[in-house]
């Protein structure tokens, strides 16, 4: 009889035991289950839903300015131009937003998103940037070329900490993200090209600029 006892006591346990894993294995399969063709168990949160397609919009301008500062830096490089300090300032630059956009790749699908490349870009993604340039004017258009990424770098911050009638969610996260990775730079890129820009603009305002533009371009290649 005591046999008995322990055995059907064992018994027991064995088949709570497996109960509960069973029951871990349906909780599992059911918080994993698909509705629509998109598993729940992703790593979707906040305000991802409502911020993905602009976060693809500042990344695909991103790439789109990395190639208008490499065509500068080509300009600048050929041997009618033979500036080697604005090709590399443009280089440099062309290289940060290409680095740039690498990152922001990896923070959307860190964050469950996806970048569809199949997809044009809502700001004249088959304009054709004119590069062939004057220093100045160069100066002008990598000023306006950064204030626009500024601006993208702003639209999508404003997206993640406001509230409005299209999304009601926060996003700290990506807001943060963005504030430490772009915003500050920017601000730093922005200042720098005013700079230089206004600085060209007084040496070239004498009558005979040419050795002024050649300093100049000496000048950025010790930056």
């Amino acid at each position: 009889m005591k046999y008995f006892i322990a055995f059907a006591l064992v018994a027991g346990l064995c088949a709570l035991a497996h109960a509960e894993e069973q029951s871990c294995q349906a909780g599992v399969q059911s918080a994993c289950s698909t509705n629509g063709g998109l598993s729940t168990c992703n790593a979707r949160y906040g305000a991802i839903n409502h911020l993905e397609h602009k976060m693809q919009d500042y990344i695909q301008l991103q790439l789109k300015k990395s190639y208008e500062y490499l065509l500068l830096a080509t300009h600048f490089n050929s041997y009618q131009m033979n500036r080697p300090g604005f090709q590399k300032l443009y280089q440099g630059l062309s290289d940060r937003a290409f680095d740039d956009t690498i990152a922001l790749i990896r923070q959307v699908t860190r964050r469950g998103g996806a970048v569809d490349f199949s997809k044009p870009h809502n700001k004249g993604a088959a304009e054709v940037p004119e590069v062939h340039l004057n220093e100045l004017e160069s100066l002008a258009r990598a000023l306006d070329v950064e204030k626009e990424l500024t601006a993208g770098a702003i639209h999508v911050h404003t997206s993640a900490t406001h509230s409005s009638a299209e999304n009601r969610e926060h996003d700290p996260e990506m807001a943060h993200y963005i504030q430490e990775n772009f915003l500050a730079k920017q601000a730093k890129s922005v200042r720098t090209l005013s700079g230089y820009a206004n600085d060209l603009s007084k040496l070239v305002s004498v009558k005979e600029p040419s050795l002024s533009v050649y300093l100049f371009d000496e000048y950025l290649q010790k930056q």
